[in-house]
């Protein structure tokens, strides 16, 4: 969607940080730090000051017996290290193969998919606190990473991440349990053992299959537009007496994970569309734009979608996307 930023300034170095921030007083009070902007939905042009981070270069920090290490720039494309990693047959990654955006903000939201979080490989964060003007360390602990959240995200206004470190395991553990992703393993018809590479063109495979191309000509999204929501035990035990297709997922401390993209279509969104702002027709969970569908249109076909599933189920659903401007009527 299209947006215009009152002020740009590219990080291409830790270094550049002081002199973007002496930019902020003739740029607004606003901020943002901006990775590759995947996870961005701007429903108006941002007022102020957007730091764009592309700090570049993978780095190798050694290994011991169990792991290898690495540093990787913020602003290193997310998929492009994964692919990087899978062809060295490093393990660790190959289940968050073909998510967009950069490393950077792979911390922020802690990205997961087909059963790893990022979480599960990092070792520690780099960033630059903006409100004190040093750099800190992290170690994973650290981080509070939770279900797409973290730190970071808690204190979005703070931190500007500058690089990621990771822990690849030596022992290749794949995880394959997620559905589709044993069926896309055997229409490879490849011989020998499962490798990180094919575990990773597996998944790659699955998402494709569900999600549009990143490709320029085809409809535009930020993936997984909403939260798996978690509810309490009791909840999801009441709802699936009265829906026992429910898919649901134990989530630790008295929680379930339940299906946003289930809820959604049992409401009867998948597909639907108010002018170019849509839902996907091959998955409820991906809110598309098929062409000049502006921030704000596809914001407000979100949230009809959340009072519906509201109404019908009693659960609130979450975007996962960050909307900018703050929209202050919904508290996101």
């Amino acid at each position: 969607v299209d947006a215009c930023a009152r002020c740009l300034v590219r990080i291409e170095t830790p270094t550049d940080i002081p002199a973007a921030l002496a930019l902020q007083p003739h740029c607004g009070a606003d901020r943002l730090v901006l990775g590759g902007g995947s996870n961005v939905l701007f429903t108006a042009d941002f007022p102020g000051l957007v730091m764009q981070v592309a700090i570049p270069g993978i780095q190798w920090l050694g290994e011991d017996e169990l792991y290898r290490y690495l540093s990787v720039g913020a602003g290193v494309n997310w998929h492009a290290l994964v692919r990087w990693s899978v062809e060295r047959d490093y393990a660790g990654l190959e289940n968050l193969a073909l998510i967009p955006g950069t490393v950077g903000a792979a911390p922020v939201q802690n990205i997961g998919a087909y059963g790893v979080e990022l979480a599960d490989v990092c070792r520690a964060v780099e960033a630059y606190d903006l409100e004190q003007g040093r750099m800190h360390r992290f170690a994973a602990a650290d981080c509070r990473f939770g279900y797409r959240d973290s730190r970071f995200k808690q204190e979005a206004s703070r931190w500007l991440i500058t690089a990621v470190e990771f822990a690849l395991p030596k022992v290749f553990e794949p995880k394959t349990d997620y559905p589709g992703v044993e069926a896309a393993l055997a229409a490879q018809g490849a011989a020998g053992p499962l490798t990180p590479r094919r575990l990773a063109d597996a998944i790659e495979a699955v998402r494709r299959s569900k999600l549009p191309s990143l490709e320029a000509d085809q409809p535009g999204s930020a993936g997984s537009f909403f939260k798996n929501p978690l509810v309490c035990t009791e909840l999801a035990e009441a709802l699936a007496k009265r829906y026992p297709a429910l898919p649901r997922y134990p989530a630790g401390e008295g929680r379930v994970k339940l299906s946003a993209a289930w809820l959604i279509e049992q409401a009867g969104w998948k597909g639907v569309r108010r002018g170019d702002a849509g839902v996907y027709d091959r998955h409820a969970l991906v809110l598309v734009n098929y062409g000049r569908a502006s921030g704000a249109d596809i914001w407000a076909l979100a949230k009809e979608i959340i009072a519906s599933v509201q109404e019908r189920f009693g659960i609130t659903l979450e975007p996962e996307p960050l909307i900018l401007p703050r929209d202050a009527d919904s508290g996101v």
